[in-house]
């Protein structure tokens, strides 16, 4: 594969992974009382705490993710934080069959979203982002 197409890909890839990050620390931002409520419902120890982390984790993670800035951290952090997320909010194992198939399907979402974001730890950013720029300097 030649690296224009290796750029563009990876630069797409940055920006799928962000389009979900960054609404949803901004969703916290605007309906926090809201996601607190649910982190609560969960039983995520100290909600409030707990939401106001995973918004600063999404908002700026899916911001450097994005741009391209530390990406190989960003990235490490978003998978752990998707991990962890995921075991809270979408324990499927422990809910009546009607409602386990949904929460499955998005706990196996989050854990194929923290493969690719570890995929970008291990690879980098791209030349199309501010990590590569920073190199050339």
């Amino acid at each position: 594969m030649n690296n224009s197409l290796q750029d563009t890909l990876a630069l797409v890839g940055r920006m799928l992974l962000a389009w979900l990050f960054v609404p949803a620390g901004f969703g916290k931002i605007a309906g926090f009382s809201g996601a607190v409520g649910y982190a609560t419902s969960v039983g995520l120890p100290l909600p409030e705490v707990g939401v106001a982390v995973g918004l600063l984790i999404e908002l700026v993670g899916g911001l450097m993710l994005l741009v391209g800035f530390m990406v190989r951290p960003a990235a490490v952090l978003l998978a752990f934080f998707t991990l962890v997320a995921s075991f809270f909010f979408h324990a499927y194992w422990s809910l009546p069959a009607d409602q386990a198939m949904m929460q499955q399907l998005m706990f196996n979402k989050n854990l194929a979203i923290s493969g690719g974001l570890l995929a970008f730890a291990a690879f980098g950013a791209g030349r199309w982002s501010l990590d590569a720029k920073r190199q050339r300097v």
